[in-house]
């Protein structure tokens, strides 16, 4: 495979097979440079597998992988040094502040950005001079992500990155992640939280049984599902009153929810009906399809 000079990541045929099974089954991938990525899958479906073997820690059993124009299979000393990682679990030195692990780091590198601008731009400024051992588990990540940005990479992957962070920590790290892709910094995601994928990634792919099941940008993904409508109904209103326009409509209990090409007719319906009648649907909404409908749709199997 010849690489092609805009793709930070081409994968063609991937697989990985363990005593006879495959755990990645032949998937082809397209990372472009400078966008963020998401590569989303639940427990199993072969999404840690294809990250190691992207960052060279583990073998394939065929296909052809370029990273940043090299195999990974075949990294030398340079090839590494224009990668950065974050991994699901990391090990930092408990007695060191992240001031000194930084820049201890940063002497690993032929050209790291100054440690006071990757403390700042990882969010841990203000606890640099504070020793590993106390801090936060969302502060120890921020280190780490600061670890993988000293040597200025190319290429950033970030393994489920904001886990075991409260609301406001997610979304500031969310804020950090999405300048990096003003910097320039191609950045592979993965994370169990689809909200986060939605607001950060120019493009996903979601793995199933290690196959490739879809992939494309979240709107395009979501953009063939219909609006849904839901409420809830009082109670004793018997199924035969309702309105035509819910025909078809999933009831369980007081609730009612369907998904349709036009809602606004059917929400003016079921409105009229409603008025007509003084009832009052509690809890009435229209919610647009997120991608974390389309993500249980895939990987459920509904």
């Amino acid at each position: 495979m010849c690489p092609v000079p805009d793709m930070a990541i081409q994968v063609r045929g991937l697989r990985r097979r363990y005593a006879g099974v495959d755990a990645v089954a032949g998937i082809d991938l397209d990372v472009r440079s400078g966008e963020i990525f998401a590569f989303l899958g639940p427990n199993g479906a072969g999404k840690t597998t294809t990250v190691e073997i992207l960052e060279g820690f583990r073998e394939r059993t065929s296909g052809e992988v370029s990273v940043l124009g090299a195999d990974p299979a075949h990294f030398s000393r340079a090839d590494r040094a224009r990668l950065g990682c974050v991994l699901q679990e990391g090990d930092l030195e408990p007695r060191l502040t992240p001031h000194e692990l930084v820049e201890l780091w940063a002497s690993y590198f032929p050209h790291p950005r100054p440690v006071a601008e990757v403390l700042e731009l990882a969010g841990i400024a203000d606890r640099a001079g504070v020793r590993i051992e106390r801090l936060s588990g969302g502060q120890k990540r921020r280190v780490e992500l600061a670890l993988a940005l000293v040597g200025r990479p190319e290429l950033l992957f970030l393994d489920e990155p904001t886990t075991g962070f409260d609301p406001e920590a997610r979304r500031a790290a969310w804020e950090v992640i999405a300048g990096l892709r003003d910097l320039g910094t191609t950045v592979f995601l993965t994370t169990h939280y689809l909200e986060e994928a939605e607001r950060l990634a120019d493009r996903v792919a979601i793995i199933k049984g290690g196959t490739i099941v879809a992939a494309g940008a979240p709107a395009e993904l979501t953009g063939d599902r219909r609006p849904r409508i839901s409420f809830r109904l009082p109670d004793g209103v018997p199924d035969g009153e309702l309105p035509a326009a819910l025909a078809g409509a999933a009831r369980e209990g007081g609730r009612v929810e369907l998904a349709t090409a036009h809602p606004t007719a059917v929400l003016a319906e079921v409105c009229g009906w409603a008025a007509a009648r003084e009832l009052e649907l509690e809890e009435l909404s229209v919610a647009r399809p997120e991608l974390e409908d389309v993500y249980l749709a895939l990987t459920d199997g509904r």
